[in-house]
């Protein structure tokens, strides 16, 4: 496991390149060596790269290869007249504390790769002689981008195309500009999670939206701020979509316009559409299509959302479907629905429970205070769950196919586990894994939840982990999006 450093400045391409007094000059020297799993290769901070870096190597899970930086200043820069990072091929491979800007093509461009992590890097003013994605990977596995930057960028910020197993955590992406450009571009994937990621593309020159989610498999975004642009998430074909408490403001442009639409490219089952507050656009959550095209639009849950400041109504469902809306919030002046009549009389999509109030920002206040409470309670525990306990109801009947873990409605701090038959979470009850632990839950409901303080990540404040799970009863698979979700309060474990 080699250390290569590498300073513009004052480095040589004669040297060794294993110190810091014998650093490297150049990235080309750097692609001239073989690198093994272990390595790394650190940019002198204050440095400037005036080419294209391209990694070549892999290194393996447990020794991934390394490329960050080195010294006191600003993050070294990469210029090139085509991408900034390029790759081939390579796994294992982290990339951090960077800064690309000015290229040709794109940020970062990963093709066929495996178990890629990028954090804590700013991208900006790339694609300058191309429609490029800021940050691009195609046909890869298990790729990561967190805590990092995109800025006034031409095309995308993210492009990502046939990646199974993708992360966009904590990013901030503004005006990703052009004729065809999101903040995020996302086709053909699985197993994705946006969480944490500020998207704005308020000032961009682009007639497209925030977040275009085409023909995704197993996604959550979650937890995220998006605003302007023509829309906010367009997810319109796709299976096992939850969408939940982002925060969605500012889509604008057109008569179509909307915060969340679904059906108009394919079939769509499976979405959960809740916790998010939608205000200042058009549509809030549209479902709808091309006249004559015969998809399905299947068990679509729009439920516990707020919606404001509309100028057309909060849900609009213009083509067969089946689903509800469900103890939504809308205030006064926004019209709730907007349902074909042929839908309405199908009695396919229910509408229930939903109420209207003269001012939204009071009731979300109101939340927000009780929220509050509930964390001042608890706030000596280092570890807090959002629900009390568990039960679990056996369903003895046919395969229960609807939510798995879901609110007793008698009791808002009692989860609900249901069950198919006796044995289907098992004789030793369900274990749940998550990123910093372990819940377990017997066949009473009871849980326990275990930390394993080694995975905690190494900044202060609370972290929260989410828990999801799939059941086989005997003949099928069924995946459930529903979470139990734990904080763990840093400070108070490493005080």
């Amino acid at each position: 496991m080699t250390v290569y450093y590498v300073n513009s400045a004052t480095g040589s391409d004669r040297n060794g390149g294993t110190g810091q007094n014998s650093a490297f000059a150049t990235l080309s020297k750097v692609e001239s060596l073989k690198l093994k799993p272990g390595d790394s290769v650190l940019l002198a901070k204050g440095s400037v790269f005036n080419e294209q870096f391209d990694i070549k190597y892999s290194g393996t899970e447990s020794a991934p290869i390394k490329i960050g930086s080195y010294g006191t200043g600003a993050a070294p820069v990469i210029h090139s007249s085509g991408d900034g990072i390029h790759s081939l091929y390579a796994s294992n491979i982290v990339i951090e504390n960077l800064k690309i800007s000015n290229t040709g093509g794109g940020g970062i461009y990963g093709g066929s790769v495996t178990n890629w992590t990028v954090r804590d890097v700013e991208i900006a003013k790339t694609g300058l002689s191309e429609n490029a994605g800021a940050v691009t990977f195609r046909s890869s596995k298990n790729v990561t981008v967190e805590d990092s930057k995109i800025s006034g960028v031409k095309g995308d910020g993210f492009w990502i195309e046939k990646v199974a197993g993708i992360k966009l955590l904590n990013n901030t992406v503004t005006s990703a500009s052009g004729s065809t450009a999101d903040a995020v571009q996302m086709n053909d994937s699985s197993n994705i999670l946006m969480k944490g990621n500020h998207l704005d593309q308020t000032h961009a020159s682009s007639p497209k939206g925030v977040i275009a989610l085409v023909r995704p498999t197993n996604a959550v975004v979650e937890d995220n701020v998006l605003t302007g642009g023509g829309f906010g998430i367009s997810a319109q074909a796709g299976k096992n979509v939850a969408i939940r408490d982002n925060d969605i403001s500012g889509y604008h442009g057109y008569s179509w316009s909307f915060a969340v639409g679904l059906g108009d490219q394919g079939n769509a089952r499976d979405y959960d559409i809740s916790g998010n507050h939608i205000h200042d656009g058009a549509w809030g959550v549209a479902v709808s299509g091309p006249s004559g095209a015969s998809y399905t639009r299947t068990n679509i849950k729009v439920h516990d959302n707020v919606f404001d400041d509309l100028s057309q109504a909060a849900l609009k469902v213009d083509r067969p479907a089946s689903g509800s809306f469900t103890n939504n919030t809308i205030e006064t002046g926004t019209k709730a629905t907007a349902i074909s009549p042929s839908i309405v009389d199908a009695h396919t999509f229910t509408v229930s429970g939903n109420k209207t109030v003269a001012n939204v920002e009071t009731t979300l206040a109101a939340a927000d205070t009780k929220v509050a409470a509930a964390t001042e309670v608890s706030a000596d525990s280092a570890v807090v769950a959002v629900h009390d306990n568990l039960k679990i109801f056996t369903d003895n009947g046919e395969a229960h196919r609807g939510n798995l873990l879901e609110n007793d409605s008698s009791d808002n701090d009692t989860l609900v586990l249901r069950r198919f038959g006796d044995e289907s979470v098992g004789k030793h009850g369900l274990t749940l894994t998550g990123d910093y632990g372990v819940i377990h839950v017997d066949r009473e409901g009871n849980y326990a939840y275990t930390l394993d303080e080694t995975k905690l990540p190494d900044h202060s404040g609370h972290v929260s982990e989410s828990f999801s799970y799939g059941i086989n009863d005997g003949t099928s698979h069924h995946s459930d999006g529903d979470t139990l979700t734990v904080f763990i309060h840093l400070d108070g474990l490493l005080s």
